[in-house]
């Protein structure tokens, strides 16, 4: 359970981390490119506007009053200008300051832009803008191309540089995180470990006196045979002496170093035994239960403990099968597990928080899973999902269908 908190921890710190980092560089790598977008705009629509100037002696003499930085953009920029003639002829301008394209590729370019019915926008690498003024009688149309290869070049570098930084900081993010998470967790480890330390030193000191209690029931039922306050109190004791074992069996389990012999299983033969007296106690009550395996299957794991949770499954299914209904028990690989699945029909349909939740200490749905002629604690399940946990595997519960209920435990198969 500390190993499934700190991968939790790591994950929602890791992923909160880079939400956040995602976020930043997108805002970077947007803000800039509409930075670099409207003075790639500003510096085509100046050339556009003042494109005529370069047939009658170059834009040198445009440039006055502008401010440095302006002079300096306009100066650096490499374009050229495509003409529409009236007779539908074209003609190109070339600038001094533009040694490509050539002259064919350039009325190419200016072609596609007529052709796409737009003012301005992007052809490859060349941001262009298409301009209709008059010249005396004449009414012409101007297509300035501005060479944007190097913006363009600096702007995926910028992104690409962006990425690798992103990618990784979440990295070392995560490493940290990894390196740290148990001194993140220990606060709670401590709590955890106190708990259970509680729960082993009262269930111990609960068992003296339930054995007191128990030893002079028996000496009361010798001495008044059939007395029904005495067969009460030794109920109750039993009960009580059970629920203590289920606890510390549970808070062992939940140990890191729980005492677990681990070895490769025959889990047909396994599931066959620990099943075999669940079938005859669900036809006494009125259900059939089927048991079906795939053949061969293997797992690694501890056999009183899968023999235990095995027998909870069976047990919660008997118990809460609703009517005459069916018991259903299926096991089959899948993948690097195997796969145990059981289902009961259920009085209700129980919605998916309280699927979940059926794996908590004491819980009950409702009153369909708290029948009065059906004895326990509500713990079983929660030494269930420890057990599969313990092995490396899960446990989960779904509604199968409208009223029937499935639980799917996975355990890790035998390598050997």
């Amino acid at each position: 359970m500390i190993k499934k908190l700190q991968r939790r921890f790591i994950r929602i710190a890791v992923i909160a981390l880079a939400i956040a980092m995602v976020v930043v560089v997108g805002i970077v790598n947007i803000v800039n490119w509409v930075g670099v977008r409207s003075e790639l705009q500003g510096t085509l629509r100046f050339l556009a506007e003042n494109e005529a100037a370069d047939l009658w002696g170059g834009i040198s003499s445009r440039m006055m009053g502008k401010t440095k930085h302006v002079r300096n953009v306009v100066s650096e920029s490499n374009w050229f200008g495509v003409r529409v003639m009236p007779n539908g002829g074209f003609f190109f301008t070339a600038m001094e300051d533009e040694a490509d394209p050539d002259e064919q590729t350039a009325l190419a370019l200016a072609k596609q832009a007529l052709d796409s019915g737009k003012e301005s926008g992007f052809l490859q690498d060349y941001l262009y803008s298409v301009t209709t003024f008059t010249n005396g009688d004449m009414s012409m149309s101007s297509i300035v191309f501005l060479n944007c290869e190097t913006t363009f070049t600096a702007e995926r570098t910028l992104a690409l540089i962006s990425l690798v930084a992103c990618l990784g900081g979440v990295a070392l993010a995560w490493l940290i995180m990894a390196l740290a998470s148990r001194r993140a967790v220990r606060p709670i480890l401590r709590n955890m470990e106190q708990q259970k330390q509680f729960i082993t030193d009262a269930s111990h000191e609960l068992k003296t006196p339930l054995t007191v209690i128990s030893t002079n029931m028996d000496l009361l039922q010798m001495e008044n045979p059939g007395n029904q306050w005495v067969r009460s109190t030794q109920k109750q004791a039993s009960q009580m002496r059970r629920l203590v074992d289920e606890l510390v069996y549970l808070s062992r389990m939940e140990e890191e170093s729980a005492p677990l012999v681990m070895e490769s299983l025959a889990f047909n033969a396994l599931l066959e035994d620990t099943t075999e007296p669940f079938v005859a106690m669900a036809e006494f009550q009125g259900h059939e239960m089927t048991v079906r395996a795939e053949d061969n299957l293997t797992v690694f794991g501890d056999r009183a403990s899968i023999q235990r949770l095995i027998s909870t499954l069976c047990d919660n299914a008997v118990k809460y099968a609703a009517g005459e209904s069916a018991i259903r028990i299926e096991a089959h690989e899948e993948g690097r597990f195997v796969t145990l699945h059981v289902s009961n029909e259920t009085n209700g349909a129980l919605s998916k928080e309280q699927c979940e939740q059926l794996f908590n200490r004491f819980y009950r749905a409702d009153a369909s899973r708290n029948k009065e002629k059906q004895s326990g604690f509500g713990i079983g399940l929660a030494i269930a999902a420890a057990i599969a946990e313990k092995h490396g595997g899960s446990i989960s519960a779904a509604m199968e269908q409208e009223n029937r209920i499935a639980f799917t435990c996975r355990l890790p198969k035998s390598g050997k």
